[in-house]
């Protein structure tokens, strides 16, 4: 009988979707752009239904005059769902994305909408201009913690009184029984979307000390330190979460 105490998970870092990362190196960078919405959608549960949300929140806060910022754009497909709606046709819509490709990735999309424009910038060197609604969909986990409330602290300046943050993070859970059930869930998600043990095994690898999430209360107490009072929970499965708050 064979012995397989010498066998190893088969690592090339290939995360999915022809992406390739390595340990503790994941990046937005080279070619993801290319394959990011699939990989995206098939790695983040309910991905689609939060825009969902994001395109129906718009008419509470958006009006004709309005600017909306998103924050860490990607591919544009938060602007793709409020550019659906009557007032997305005509609000400002400026999206801030530090990667060039994904910018160019998300401006060819959007080229017949003159209310919409990218910046190739990093969310602490733009100035903000006064908005009705700033989003960041699953991007503030990304950010360095030792500079994440300054963030939080400029999008609450920026914003009018009554405006909104729509804030959508992955979220480490309050103890480590819980923890260990959100995960085992989020990695079921991942087999049933076709990804191999080696795949989910190499994203996981990559992520490391990049993507940083903070618990639910964390993210709370991080948006309440900035001045917001009124927070609301508006989607949540597992280890994903997403967040109302308004000025």
């Amino acid at each position: 009988m064979k012995s397989s105490k010498n066998k190893k998970i088969i690592n090339n870092g290939n995360v999915g979707n022809n992406i390739i990362a390595d340990n503790a190196d994941w990046s937005f960078d080279g070619d993801v752009a290319k394959t990011f919405d699939t990989h995206v959608e098939n790695s983040v549960p309910l991905y689609k239904e939060g825009h969902w949300i994001i395109k129906n929140l718009v008419d509470f806060f958006l009006k004709e005059d309005s600017i909306c910022y998103d924050i860490g754009s990607s591919t544009g497909g938060v602007f793709s769902s409020i550019v659906e709606t009557k007032v997305g046709k005509n609000a400002k819509l400026i999206g801030i994305e530090p990667v060039k490709k994904m910018v160019e990735t998300s401006s060819a999309k959007h080229k017949i909408f003159k209310n919409i424009k990218y910046l190739n910038k990093d969310i602490l060197s733009v100035e903000l201009l006064k908005s009705d609604m700033i989003i960041s969909y699953y991007t503030v986990q990304f950010i360095q913690p030792k500079v994440r409330q300054l963030v939080i602290d400029k999008i609450f300046t920026s914003l009018n009184w009554g405006g909104a943050f729509i804030f959508f993070e992955k979220v480490r859970a309050p103890d480590a029984r819980f923890q260990d059930i959100n995960t085992a869930l989020y990695t079921e998600f991942k087999v049933k979307n076709n990804f191999s043990p080696e795949e989910i095994f190499s994203k996981t690898r990559s992520l490391k000390g990049v993507l940083e999430p903070f618990s639910t209360l964390g993210n709370i107490q991080m948006l309440e330190r900035s001045g917001f009072r009124d927070i609301c929970s508006i989607l949540k499965f597992g280890p994903f979460e997403g967040f109302l708050a308004i000025k």
